[in-house]
């Protein structure tokens, strides 16, 4: 009996609310921490501390898994710091193959990258001062030369800037083979840095703020004819154009030119293409929601912000299009139909209104929103709310994306900043109600606000599963990745998810199939 009691918990642990919690294996716990991290500190996490922990987890897990899970990041969360991390840490723990060489090449998918790996490595390795980068991993020098190989001038000229480690620098010291002469003309130009200026919205933009002008209004007249252009020539990525839509409509430029703006947000090619985060469209969202006067702040002149501030009446067009755009890409994903009674609870506590980045204005408990509200526009019998120190749900129509997550976000203080989770299952079980599938989005860290003696959510959960509902399911959508759970994942019909893209849903789809979250990795091929 002893041995049967120590082996039920020897997995148990606490969470940073001093909560009941349960460890991860080390490949589930190095997925939920790549996935959720943006390389800056956390409410309860350090960053460091987080790169300690991932060093720690790396050495612990396949290197295969390791290498696969680079490249799921990159390619399928569209996360682009974090792998290069995994293929650094991966650089120093293994080598007698060409893994490293294959995971480089699947993670670098922008020329930018090649730099960017580079100077992660050096910085990982220490390798500052007057020591060099000399002693590069050969297999990454592998994997990196294969990448010389994929982009153009444009490619290169377009990310040809002056950081630690300049593109010059990664030519010499990664020495790549050209494939034929035009490539080694192209390599030749960017060891003399003679690569052509690319026709970007940057460049050209900073081109013409170095002029001189006679007057603000004549300005004002050159700063809209050049965006007009821009949005002509296609020149204008569909980041780029998402990024500036309140500059673009402060610019004045005409309604043909919207016309074309609004019809490219709402292309559903184009959705696919860009392979943006969810929250990026609330962002822009947001941003159309703001008043005039705040162009102010931005540090226009009270005189440029008055001709810059023509067009706020097609703002209505801008936030429809975004709209369109949110709901195209959600039109992949999954859901259920009325035969199936779902259940999307957003946790809003305190912790989960962190930004998720240190330069964004996009919050953790943002990003959980944007996820359930995306899940909500592809189930038919779906209800929503959100819990803090208390449950509450509240009545949103389906196909409302972004103005479904406002209501949200306005009415957050409802329900307090606490993380009872348990009372979203604790309500289910006291008004007997079956659901088929529950979805918790949270970082994790739930606990009893009553005290630490009270019941947890598996406690709740598994007299649920016993007294209504024995075939419900419980889906955790991990959004931090602090390495444990507040139930034990895969018992019970508990399953964990983590991620901040809409391509977690796929994953719902193998779980479906009596798979885990980490078939998705498994799948990826190197």
């Amino acid at each position: 009996m002893k041995f049967n009691l120590l082996s039920k918990f020897k997995n148990q642990t606490v969470n940073y609310e001093g909560a009941k919690a349960f460890m991860l294996s080390p490949e589930m716990e190095l997925y939920t921490a790549v996935v959720t991290w943006s390389l800056n500190d956390s409410f309860y996490e350090k960053n460091q501390e987080r790169l300690n922990r991932l060093q720690i987890l790396v050495a612990a897990c396949d290197p295969i898994f390791v290498a696969k899970l680079a490249v799921y990041a990159r390619t399928k969360m569209y996360m682009r710091s974090v792998p290069l991390v995994l293929v650094t840490e991966l650089a120093k723990q293994h080598s007698g193959d060409d893994l490293v060489a294959r995971a480089t090449k699947g993670v670098v998918n922008r020329a930018d990258e090649i730099t960017e790996l580079l100077a992660c490595y050096e910085l990982l390795n220490e390798r500052t001062g007057t020591k060099k980068l000399n002693r590069l991993s050969k297999q990454l020098q592998k994997g990196l030369s294969a990448s010389f190989n994929r982009f153009d001038e444009y490619q290169f000229a377009k990310y040809n800037r002056d950081g630690q480690i300049k593109l010059r620098d990664a030519l010499f010291l990664v020495h790549p083979q050209a494939k034929d002469n035009a490539q080694q003309e192209l390599f030749n130009k960017i060891a003399k840095g003679t690569l052509q200026t690319p026709y970007t919205w940057e460049t050209e933009l900073s081109a013409l703020g170095q002029l001189n002008y006679d007057s603000d209004e004549a300005k004002a007249v050159a700063f809209r004819a050049k965006w007009e252009e821009l949005i002509d020539s296609g020149k204008l990525g569909y980041m780029a154009l998402l990024r500036n839509l309140r500059n673009i409509q402060e610019a004045g430029v005409s309604y043909a030119h919207f016309e074309k703006i609004c019809a490219r947000l709402a292309d559903a090619d184009e959705v696919a293409k860009a392979k943006q985060f969810p929250f990026r469209y609330l962002a822009a969202y947001r941003e159309l929601l703001l008043t005039a006067d705040e162009s102010l702040v931005r540090g226009l002149t009270r005189k440029f912000s008055a001709f810059l501030s023509g067009n706020k009446g097609y703002t209505g067009s801008l936030l429809d299009a975004l709209e369109k755009a949110v709901q195209a890409s959600a039109v992949n994903i999954q859901g259920f139909g009325y035969e199936t009674r779902v259940l999307l609870a957003c946790d809003v506590s305190g912790s989960m209104q962190t930004p998720v980045s240190a330069k964004s204005k996009v919050l953790l408990y943002d990003v959980g929103l944007m996820l359930a509200m995306l899940l909500q526009s592809r189930c038919k019998n779906v209800e929503v709310g959100m819990f803090g120190d208390t449950w509450k749900t509240i009545t949103v129509p389906r196909n409302n994306i972004l103005n479904n997550v406002q209501e949200f976000y306005r009415r957050e203080g409802e329900v307090g900043y606490a993380t009872n989770g348990h009372l979203v299952i604790q309500d289910l079980l006291s008004r007997r109600v079956k659901m088929d599938k529950v979805f918790l989005f949270t970082d994790m860290q739930l606990y009893n606000s009553k005290g630490s003696g009270s019941a947890s959510i598996q406690f709740y959960w598994d007299r649920y599963k016993r007294e209504v509902a024995p075939n419900a399911k419980l889906y955790l959508f991990d959004l931090k990745g602090y390495g444990q759970a507040p139930l034990q994942v895969m018992r019970n019909d508990v399953f964990l998810v983590a991620g901040w893209s809409d391509k977690v849903f796929v994953v719902l789809a193998a779980l479906e199939n009596g798979g885990s979250a980490l078939d998705a990795i498994n799948n990826i091929e190197l």
